[in-house]
């Protein structure tokens, strides 16, 4: 088993930046994926918003390119995500994502509210 839990999502101003956290309960090293996704509620899809695979390069959606960008942190044992010129779009349920020996793990999820 694997326990997620993001942290730093909060309200912020259009143009503004927030760092989201995901502290993970095993050692990094073992993990395969990584990955951020959102979700707005009432909605069942989550959508991609970054990801990274154990020694590879990181991907994000088109949207996000050039203003957010995911890092892995372990020693500490988190997956970070800096969020840079947000937009009201941004607004929403971000969530935390993992593949361990095969099975996917998500986080609860932090809200991002993106207003003036």
């Amino acid at each position: 088993q694997v326990q997620l839990v993001e942290s730093g999502g909060g309200l912020v101003q259009p143009g503004g930046s927030l760092r989201l956290s995901c502290t993970v309960s095993i050692n990094m090293f073992s993990l395969v994926y990584m990955g951020w996704y959102r979700r707005t509620p009432g909605k069942s899809a989550r959508e991609l918003v970054a990801s990274i695979f154990s020694g590879g390069q990181p991907n994000y959606a088109d949207s996000v390119k050039g203003r957010f960008t995911i890092s892995t942190d372990d020693s500490e044992n988190t997956i970070n995500l800096q969020m840079s010129n947000l937009k009201p779009e941004d607004t929403d349920v971000y969530y935390c994502n993992v593949l361990y020996h095969r099975t996917k793990y998500w986080g609860r999820g932090t809200q991002v509210t993106v207003s003036s």
